[in-house]
């Protein structure tokens, strides 16, 4: 897959299909990008568990913390992962030892690996790369453009509400 440019049906239908994210590399501090993701996914009703070792067994935005993907006691559906790029192989390698596998590899902003994405999908994980699913999210509902925001959907459609703050949900075509 080409993992330069995503169409809104692929970007919308995994966020419409997962309702679990592990989101590794979580941080504890309200002020990091990884928090307010982390807090926004569980504010629009997504189930989160946070992946950070030096957290496990605290809790990060109100959620319990694990040191790794292992240890979370029911299958995730996304793993999202806020760690650099070369950190991205062993997670990855975590993600494909779990069973049942996860759906989707989500690389937040920055974050790209080519080879680890390829031995995901091999797999039959979706991935995408360099993308954040807050932002994602918030393009596809129309609640970034509650800030002006460009968010390249025009829709004439009324909001479908969905569980959460919020929240008017993801629109498929």
């Amino acid at each position: 897959m080409n993992h330069d440019r995503y169409d809104n049906d692929y970007i919308s239908g995994i966020l419409n299909s997962v309702r679990t994210v592990a989101v590794v590399g979580a941080s504890a501090n309200d002020v990091r990008p990884s928090f307010f993701v982390t807090k926004y996914l569980v504010d629009k009703g997504f189930v989160v568990y946070p992946i950070n070792p030096g957290q496990a067994g605290k809790e990060i935005a109100g959620r319990p913390t694990y040191a790794r993907l292992a240890d979370v006691p029911e299958p995730v559906d996304m793993v999202d992962i806020f760690r650099a790029s070369d950190a991205v192989p062993p997670i990855v390698g975590e993600a494909l030892a779990l069973d049942p596998l996860p759906k989707v590899i989500w690389m937040q902003l920055t974050v790209r690996h080519d080879a680890a994405a390829a031995k995901a999908e091999a797999a039959g994980i979706k991935v995408v790369m360099d993308r954040c699913p807050k932002i994602e999210y918030g393009r596809l509902s129309g609640e970034i453009g509650w800030n002006g925001v460009n968010s390249r959907v025009i829709s004439s459609k009324k909001p479908i509400m969905r569980q959460g703050f919020q929240s008017f949900g993801v629109r498929g075509r």
